[in-house]
């Protein structure tokens, strides 16, 4: 049986006091006690602390808040691996719940696979409830996966849940720009890829509601305002794209981050320079249109 201190839920939050309470009492649903809510709070300005002290005291599993100064969700990411003392780490955001039965299912499977260095970790769906996986299911046959592969080889496009070894998560901490609070999660995730794999569970894990002040719902937003983060997250996707068509996709979002970053050699530093050239038009045409602050 699973050790009390196997499995991290870590909550990176700002301002959401008025959601924690309802993955807190998700939580509390878990038939699988054995786990660890660690809580990085950027910056809250509201009720986040004095909520989470009252949580604390009805919690019947070890709850860890750390407050630091407002930095965004990936430095908060790295706040909480460098803090974690559990072999598993599992970003479930504020926004999120998990179904009944969730931390059972991934102790259970992590169980099975834990003993294989070359797994880093397990991969499973999100939903919009315990039964509906978001826009598609991980195809039937996958046991051992990597997310590069799930998405690009075999055409995922649901969102997925992650729990990865704190141990391995550790060498791969977030590289936030200054001045910038924002780099997609993939841009860690894609890396360990290049080594590792990821054991497959075919159930929903996190049940995901998007809000209107979430990422996904401002994603252009944070891409102007977050452009070498954006700019550095594309840059890697041409580097592991496996087709020409791939690369050129994405030679288009690069220039993107290029503009809005300002940079001024983006095609002659680009990975793929030919490709680049040709998709400087469709990038500019993104830029005012697309992208374009409304």
């Amino acid at each position: 049986m699973a050790s009390p201190t196997e499995l991290c839920i870590f909550t990176p939050t700002f301002n959401r006091a008025y959601r924690l309470e309802n993955l807190f009492n998700s939580l509390c649903r878990q038939q699988q006690g054995k786990f660890t809510w660690l809580i990085v709070d950027d910056g809250s300005t509201d009720a986040t602390e004095q909520l989470v002290e009252d949580l604390t005291t009805r919690a019947p599993f070890p709850i860890r808040y750390i407050k630091q100064k407002n930095g965004g969700k990936q430095r908060a990411f790295n706040t909480g691996v460098a803090h974690c003392d559990c072999e598993l780490f599992m970003c479930v955001d504020d926004d999120d719940i998990m179904p009944d039965g969730a931390v059972e299912t991934v102790l259970s499977r992590w169980a099975e696979v834990r003993d294989n260095p070359k797994i880093a970790g397990i991969i499973g769906m999100c939903g919009k409830d315990a039964d509906t996986p978001l826009a598609s299911s991980i195809p039937s046959n996958l046991d051992i996966t990597t997310m590069w592969d799930l998405y690009y080889k075999h055409h995922h496009r649901g969102d997925t849940a992650l729990a990865h070894r704190t141990s391995i998560l550790s060498q791969y901490p977030f590289e936030v720009a200054p001045g910038e609070k924002f780099i997609a999660e993939t841009f860690v995730f894609h890396k360990i890829d290049r080594s590792y794999n990821l054991a497959v569970i075919h159930k929903v894990l996190i049940i995901r509601e998007y809000l209107q002040d979430g990422y996904t719902a401002n994603v252009r937003k944070i891409t102007r305002e977050n452009p070498i983060g954006y700019m550095k997250l594309k840059r890697m996707y041409i580097e592991y794209a496996d087709t020409i068509s791939h690369q050129y996709y994405e030679s288009i979002l690069y220039l993107v981050g290029c503009h809005f970053a300002k940079q001024r050699h983006a095609i002659v530093d680009a990975p793929a320079p030919v490709l680049a050239a040709l998709a400087w038009l469709p990038a500019q045409v993104l830029c005012h249109t697309v992208y374009r602050p409304k």
